[in-house]
């Protein structure tokens, strides 16, 4: 499963693209996770200072 963004809580800094190892997460006006690139490592969830990230 894909990390999740709450897109209220997202403030589009880019800290959680940064971290993804595997190039997964864009940042428009928030971040966008590609579910299908994205390997659940949770590096983003533990790089956003707003806590907008979670990985099940």
């Amino acid at each position: 499963m894909a990390a999740t963004i709450d897109k209220d809580a997202c403030v589009g800094c880019g800290a959680c693209a940064g971290e993804c190892p595997c190039e997964a997460i864009t940042v428009e006006d928030v971040a966008v996770v590609d579910a299908d690139t994205c390997v659940s490592c949770g590096a983003c969830a533990g790089a956003c200072p707003a806590g907008a990230i979670t990985v099940e």
